[in-house]
């Protein structure tokens, strides 16, 4: 596998692409909103996810979702979080995996929010998508480098843990995480070491 294949999100720049869309989101939210701290509630309703509205046909949710935040310092974290993670991500993956990892993750995540979660709370966020990430980056390098995987999955549920709380959607993070860890392992174990080395000892007696 070339170096370039491995390498070839990089020239794209895959995750200032998604950072300036989900800030391009945000402000016209915002606008919609007339405020650029807190996102009105009836537009969050509109293009976040509302299990009830999804139910009766409003499937567009479970994407637009991934892009809206409800407020600065959700969009603000988030897009950090996506910053360190994403770009790590381009270093592993080409730009078919990114985008994958990150779009199946995102879906998952709320797909898993519409089974389990509440029919009329609304949510929002990118958060899915970027636990789907952090997980496939976690567990491909332990794999790719010989490591056990246990460490991997335990960083990632620890951090699912640390990240639940008040009007947190642990759903969207626990189904993005999944997915990002499967995608992780698969893509992992499918490729070949870059390189192999073998070290040979010998050993002389002397008189």
């Amino acid at each position: 596998m070339s170096l370039m294949f491995l390498k070839d999100s990089k020239k794209f720049f895959p995750t200032y692409i998604i950072i300036i869309l989900n800030i391009a989101v945000y402000a016209y939210t915002s606008m919609l909103s007339g405020d650029f701290i807190e996102i009105n509630y009836h537009v969050i309703e509109q293009l976040g996810q509302v299990n009830d509205l999804v139910l009766k046909g409003w499937f567009w949710q479970l994407f637009t979702a991934m892009f809206v935040h409800v407020n600065i310092v959700h969009l603000l974290g988030n897009m950090f979080f996506l910053l360190i993670f994403g770009l790590r991500a381009e270093e592993i993956f080409n730009l078919q995996e990114y985008l994958s990892i990150y779009l199946f993750s995102g879906l998952a995540g709320n797909l898993l929010s519409l089974l389990f979660g509440p029919l009329a709370r609304p949510s929002a966020g990118a958060s899915g998508a970027l636990f789907g990430l952090f997980g496939a980056v976690t567990i491909y390098v332990r794999r790719t480098i010989g490591q056990s995987i246990i460490g991997a999955l335990l960083y990632s549920f620890f951090l699912l843990m640390i990240s639940s709380g008040l009007n947190v959607n642990y759903l969207a993070h626990l189904g993005g995480l999944v997915i990002g860890l499967l995608f992780g392992y698969m893509l992992a174990t499918k490729r070949k070491p870059k390189a192999t080395h073998e070290f040979v000892y010998t050993y002389s007696t002397r008189t």
